[in-house]
C-alpha cells in the first residue's frame, strides 16, 4: 500500500515536498517512480529511483528542479519540487514496480494521488 501526501497550494517559483510512505512488503526491492496527471492530460512520467536510491531519472521539463529520492528505513519515496511553475500544477501519484520503467503500466501498486496546484 503507498500513501502520498505534502501536496497544496503555491505561488509560482515555491518549493513542495511530496512524501509516499509504503507499507506491507519489501520496500527496497521495488522501483519507485512518481507520475502526474495534469487537468485534461493523460498521465505522464516525472521520476524514477531505483532500488538502492543511487540512479534516478526524470523528465525532461522537470530536471534540475525537481529531486526523487528514498529511504529504505523508512519506506519512503520523496519529489523535492523547487522553482515551481503553474505547468507543474496536477495531481501526483507514486508508484511500485519491480523494475525500473517510464511506462504506467509497468507499475503494479499506485498511491492515491495528492494534488499540487502552482498559481502564477
Amino acid at each position: 500500500q503507498l500513501q502520498a501526501s505534502g501536496g497544496g497550494l503555491v505561488q509560482a517559483g515555491g518549493s513542495l515536498r511530496l512524501s509516499c510512505a509504503a507499507s506491507g512488503g519489501t520496500f527496497s526491492t521495488y522501483v519507485m517512480a512518481w507520475f502526474r496527471r495534469a487537468p485534461g492530460k493523460a498521465r505522464e512520467f516525472v521520476a524514477v529511483i531505483n532500488w538502492s536510491g543511487d540512479s534516478t531519472y526524470y523528465l525532461d521539463s522537470v530536471k534540475g528542479r525537481f529531486t526523487i529520492s528514498r529511504d529504505n528505513a523508512k519506506n519512503t519515496v520523496y519529489l523535492q519540487m523547487n522553482s515551481l511553475k503553474p505547468e507543474d500544477t496536477a495531481v501526483y501519484y507514486c508508484a511500485a514496480s519491480t523494475g525500473v520503467s517510464v511506462r504506467s503500466w509497468s507499475y503494479d501498486y499506485w498511491g492515491q494521488g495528492t494534488q499540487v496546484t502552482v498559481s502564477s
